[in-house]
């Protein structure tokens, strides 16, 4: 594209020569923008690049996508999955007026999920880039996007949490002694999934068999997980390993994916043998991860700004119709965003992406320790997206993944915040905690974080809801 973009600032005009230069400049400062070369060189240049995005049109935007259609086959699922009828009320909208619609007090759930299918990626990221940290919790706040495995998350009221039971040998006593603690603090009703040590079919068959042994012998209404990489689980399941959902990690550009190992044909494959051989319930038995700045840590990003590609990402996730996307958002280091509050907006800017694409959002509010960020900004970003409305977070032990080795929320930080917002975790997993007797009248019992709950007799428990 050669047209120019334009903006006067203070008497000062600035001028962007492309559609993935405005982006990006207009992008709140990241590090892994300035890293590439391509943010904006000073507040007043970011202001610029906003209002001159702010009146550009949607059409525009969808004619323009980042990376070529003829060069990105993420650029070909994302523009041949757009419904052309929708698309066509919406084109001449400007990303100003988008927002504005998104904002308005009398924006309904419906209207916001009529126009969807309407939207592109870019689009999506353009929005999310005029928007404040208010305005994003906002909009979110005004989206529902459900999905069922074994259980339903995302519901009104409702906020769930993956229970992530780590451990740096594969110990299973320790990883079953991690579930036995984290169920009794109410939380696994959005996935037991555990991020295996060695990625080999047989280490990921054991490990599923583990984690459905416990779901099926305590009849938790849960799904489980082992995130080794696709084909790996593939291998896991044809050799008879029980997979509720299957995983693997995404980036929003042809190249990011093929550094992953996988590319579109590969994941249609593995959705069809999901259909097939998962053992949940389903419809939805897909879980994806991703995270600002993954493309860019493999050379992958072509130009394009960290949210762009971001929300790439989950128009590509959307061809699944996945249980869970999370965003691992400060998991991949200072160099993609520095400190707690780049942390903290880029986590807004995911789930509001993740939702408006018609996704079901979650993330890993989290961070690494050679990061400027401390475990206060991390509650922070959970208080501000219980807010919003995610429909999960991850939880570890005490908030430290000994594994991974970085911070995360902690098991115990799930009642805290099902009590300040007065919301509760998945309605059929919320029941099995009741007949636990872990849960009663909506609050966690006197058997919280006791994991002994778990040393007795199964059938006996449950019989008697949970009283000795």
């Amino acid at each position: 594209m050669t047209s120019d973009f334009e903006s006067t600032i203070t008497g000062t005009r600035y001028s962007f020569d492309s559609l993935t230069e405005l982006l990006a400049k207009a992008n709140e400062e990241k590090t892994g923008d300035e890293l590439a070369d391509i943010a904006a060189d000073s507040a007043a240049e970011r202001v610029a690049a906003k209002d001159a995005l702010s009146r550009v049109s949607l059409a525009t935007l969808r004619e323009n996508p980042v990376i070529p259609y003829d060069e990105d086959e993420v650029t070909r699922v994302i523009q041949d999955a757009v419904d052309e009828d929708v698309y066509g009320k919406l084109r001449e909208w400007t990303v100003s007026e988008l927002r504005e619609f998104l904002l308005a007090e009398e924006t309904t759930e419906r209207e916001i999920a009529e126009i969807r299918p309407g939207l592109t990626s870019e689009m999506v990221a353009a929005v999310a880039k005029l928007m404040s940290n208010l305005d994003l919790i906002q909009a979110t706040s005004k989206m529902t996007v459900t999905a069922r495995c074994n259980n339903t998350i995302g519901g009104e009221g409702t906020l769930s949490f993956r229970l992530q039971p780590n451990d740096p040998t594969d110990d299973v006593d320790n990883i079953r002694n991690s579930i036995r603690e984290g169920l009794s603090y109410g939380v696994g009703d959005a996935v037991i999934g555990i991020n295996p040590v060695e990625d080999n079919a047989e280490q990921t068959k054991r490990l599923l068999e583990v984690t459905k042994e416990f779901i099926e012998t305590w009849e938790i209404p849960t799904q489980n997980c082992v995130l080794s990489h696709i084909t790996t689980q593939m291998e896991a399941v044809e050799n008879g390993a029980p997979a509720d959902l299957l995983f693997q990690s995404l980036a929003g550009t042809k190249a990011g994916n093929e550094s992953f190992g996988i590319d579109v044909a590969l994941l249609d494959e593995a959705y069809a043998f999901g259909e097939d051989e998962c053992t949940a319930a389903g419809p939805n038995f897909m879980y994806f991860e991703t995270g600002q700045g993954s493309e860019l840590s493999s050379d992958a990003h072509a130009n394009v700004d960290q949210v762009t590609l971001e929300a790439r990402c989950y128009g590509l996730a959307k061809r699944y119709d996945p249980f869970i996307v999370n965003t691992v958002v400060g998991f991949i280091g200072p160099e993609y965003l520095y400190d707690g509050k780049q942390v903290i907006r880029a986590g807004l800017e995911d789930v509001f992406m993740g939702q408006l694409t018609g996704i079901s959002m979650g993330i890993d509010a989290c961070y690494t320790n050679h990061i400027q960020a401390d475990q206060n900004d991390i509650e922070n970003l959970a208080v501000l997206l219980t807010a919003a409305g995610s429909n999960y977070f991850i939880s570890v032990p005490m908030g430290d993944d000994t594994m991974l080795n970085y911070q995360s929320n902690s098991y115990h930080d799930a009642a805290a915040l099902w009590d300040i917002f007065d919301v509760h975790p998945a309605p059929e997993f919320e029941s099995w905690l009741e007949a636990m007797g872990i849960v009663e009248d909506g609050q966690l019992t006197e058997k919280a974080g006791d994991l002994t709950v778990f040393l007795d007799e199964p059938e006996e428990h449950l019989r008697q809801g949970g009283t000795q």
